[in-house]
């Protein structure tokens, strides 16, 4: 059984910044692959970043790409998604994910946190 657990969002105005922690425990030896997705209203999850391998990696969405920052520390099994530069579209509940490949079909992921949201607004 595996588990994660998310932590971290809430509201900022444009242009702020949060800094999102996902904590792994469980039977994790295979999941190499490490995914932040998100989930707006009306829109389809979306994968904003990934980091995988035991060279970490990462991957972003065109999006988030050069505002966000995914990293890890394997002593922690924690995986971190560093938020900068925020804007409006930014908001959506951010879903942490782990997967056995540096997969981007979120349907490829088989353990999934609760989620958290994330709110920019002014």
């Amino acid at each position: 059984q595996v588990q994660l657990v998310e932590s971290g969002g809430g509201l900022v105005q444009p242009g702020g910044s949060l800094r999102l922690s996902c904590a792994l425990s469980g039977r994790t030896s295979s999941l190499t692959t490490m995914a932040w997705f998100r989930l707006a209203p009306g829109k389809a999850r979306e994968l904003a970043a990934r980091i995988s391998g035991s060279n970490d990696i990462t991957y972003y969405g065109e999006a988030v790409k050069g505002r966000f920052t995914i990293s890890r520390d394997n002593a922690k099994n924690t995986v971190y998604l560093q938020m900068n530069n925020l804007k409006p579209e930014d908001t959506a509940v951010y879903y942490c994910a782990a997967a056995n490949a540096a997969y981007s079909d979120p349907r490829n992921y088989k353990s999934w946190g609760q989620g958290t949201q994330v709110t920019v607004s002014s």
